[in-house]
């Protein structure tokens, strides 16, 4: 089983990444995914939310209106489109696979840095 984030960087405040989760060795389609952030000195914050058809998401109210989870269960992969970024967006950015609310499978985090 993999979860592999990419996309993560540099950016300067307002601008936009994408982050992409590549999944491999489960049945992707049958899981809720979920994007995590952890920052330094923080706790983990859940970002975004993606039932697994894809027809249903949600998002912290930090991100609402800036941040989009969409996924492609062909492709096995779940995207983070992040606009209008912040400081307080610098992070360590997480993908998380989950079944019947049990969180099963973690990737190993891709760095997103917001600074001028």
């Amino acid at each position: 089983v993999q979860l592999v984030e990419s996309g993560g960087g540099s950016v300067q405040p307002g601008g936009s990444l994408r982050l992409s989760c590549a999944a491999s060795g489960f049945l992707f389609s049958r899981y809720v995914m979920k994007w995590y952030r952890q920052a330094p000195g923080k706790e983990r914050e859940l970002v975004a939310t993606i039932g697994d058809a894809g027809d249903s998401t949600d998002y912290a109210d930090s991100v609402k209106g800036r941040f989009t989870i969409s996924r492609d269960n062909v492709k096995n992969t779940v995207y983070l489109q992040m606009n209008s970024l912040k400081p307080e967006d610098t992070a360590v950015y997480y993908c998380n696979a989950q079944r019947f609310g049990v969180s099963l499978y973690w990737g190993r985090g891709t760095q997103v840095t917001v600074s001028s």
